[in-house]
């Protein structure tokens, strides 16, 4: 079996077992029983973190110990149509031509295909290499929590490469700091009136995308649009909202979002009358960057309903109107690099209230602390409570690493040119790991993967052997 297909071969059965975060346990049990059959010990952490212990090839035993790094979790991202149970069906792949994709779904080669790889070169023993430490993380979809309660006595190694970046040909010595703000607005629920009418709002088929990558690529937010077209109509029309919800993670760009509310019957050709101008508006402005934007406004017949205030109706859309997303600020030293951005990536009416989590990044620390602040003074504003996470610091880059230095020179060697150094407004657990361990020299790199934490994820199969070759060399080094 070539390199490719043992790699792809791992992949799927990495796919085949649900690991969402915070459901990592299968994950985790397969890959400590499938190391016990290729002769290495494994051991885990408290937090639920796994570390795999390779034993070097023959004639590498006096090498450095080395730690490839991932996660065991993926990001749970489905279209409209699909009937995927996350909780119980493997991912399915689908093949086309030089690309593989999922069928409706979040492909989960973030960070399943870093797993793949790892699996493959304990497999392959033409791999030659020094001791090994396999460190696989949870939840770093939701925070990094795996890597912030890493136990450092699991490892011995003091070079890690993480290979849970997305561009193959790119090393990565750098990324964002992040944090999010759990937001909630006190409301009161009453009963819809006999003279009121229940309309459903949808926002479906917008791009998505990772909150981090993506941020400044043109992707809308569907919480904010759906926000703005409930704002024009409450401008107009009394409206009082039964129904809100959109986005399901944090770190992703929200596709899809959904309201129901209910207005005066006399109001409801008015209220069919905005939404058309507001309609046609929208998707002009939007026809080139979200070819797949479905809006519907629908009157619904059902049982009455309850509903919010006016009033609270409209602190709820004022709220959600003033909460700034996307890009805050570029960076002055590297323009072409988002420096400081904001995704409101969650929100639900809830029983005591809506909910927003807002999720934050920046490469500087203290612009990071400014956006989280200028978030909470809004919702403060509106009279809604605050909790933030834990804000974690930016991975600051160190340009005079050993281990850059080394694989610069593998990857020229190899392919004749210069690799591209970067920084990333995505999250990465290089920096965590390294403080938690005393300090470690810290890479990432990876294969080319686009459109994570969405269902239009999709990994590029040439730039698996791509870099195969890479670590096989630089292994080797």
């Amino acid at each position: 079996m070539n390199p490719t297909e043992l790699i792809l071969s791992n992949f799927e059965k990495v796919s085949s077992i649900p690991r969402g975060t915070k459901y990592e346990a299968g994950i985790r049990n397969w890959l400590i029983a499938w190391a016990a059959e290729h002769n290495c010990t494994s051991k885990t952490d408290a937090a639920g973190n796994l570390v795999i212990y390779v034993p070097s090839s023959a004639g590498y035993e006096d090498r450095p110990t080395l730690i490839l790094q991932g996660h065991m979790d993926m990001v749970w991202q489905k279209t409209n149509e699909s009937m995927h149970d996350f909780e119980h069906d493997p991912i399915q792949l689908i093949r086309d031509g030089d690309w593989i994709c999922a069928n409706g779904t979040t492909l989960g080669a973030d960070n399943g295909i870093g797993i793949a790889l790892m699996m493959s070169i304990v497999e392959d023993e033409t791999v030659k290499h020094p001791p090994l430490e396999l460190l696989l993380t949870v939840e770093e979809e939701m925070g990094v929590v795996g890597a912030d309660d890493l136990d450092p006595a699991l490892l011995s190694g003091k070079t890690l490469i993480n290979i849970d970046s997305e561009t193959e040909g790119v090393f990565t010595v750098g990324c964002a700091g992040g944090g999010s703000v759990n937001i909630t607005l006190p409301v009161t629920w009453d009963a819809q009136n006999q003279n009121e009418v229940a309309f459903k709002l949808k926002v479906s088929g917008l791009q998505g995308g990772h909150s981090g990558e993506d941020i400044n690529k043109f992707r809308t937010n569907a919480n904010k649009l759906i926000t703005r077209i409930l704002d024009e109509i409450q401008r107009n029309v009394p409206i009082r909202l039964s129904t809100l919800k959109g986005g399901t993670a944090r770190n992703a760009i929200p596709r899809d979002a959904e309201a129901v509310f209910v207005c005066a019957t006399d109001k409801k050709e008015l209220c069919k009358e905005i939404f058309t101008a507001l309609q046609a508006t929208v998707q002009s402005e939007l026809a080139k960057t979200e070819t797949g934007l479905v809006l519907s406004l629908n009157e619904i017949k059902s049982e009455a309903i309850r509903a919010i205030s006016h009033a609270e109706t409209q602190a709820v859309i004022r709220l959600l109107a003033a909460l700034p997303h996307g890009v805050s600020s570029m960076s002055a030293d590297m323009p072409e690099f988002v420096e400081t951005s904001n995704n409101i990536g969650v929100m639900e009416l809830k029983e005591d209230g809506l909910s927003i989590i807002s999720n934050h990044r920046s490469s500087v620390f203290s612009r990071l602390e400014e956006i989280t602040r200028r978030v909470e003074t809004v919702a403060w504003l509106a009279g809604a409570k605050t909790e933030r996470t834990k804000i974690f610091p930016p991975w600051q880059p160190n340009m005079e690493s050993s281990l850059l230095k080394k694989c610069a020179e593998t990857y020229r060697s190899i392919k004749e040119e210069d690799p591209k150094v970067e920084l990333t407004h995505g999250g990465l657990e290089c920096g965590i790991i390294s403080d938690r361990c005393g300090g470690l020299d810290t890479i990432s790199m990876g294969p080319t993967i686009k459109d994570l934490h969405s269902p239009d994820e999709r990994l590029y199969v040439p730039s698996l052997m791509n870099t195969w070759e890479f670590l096989k060399a630089l292994l080797v080094s």
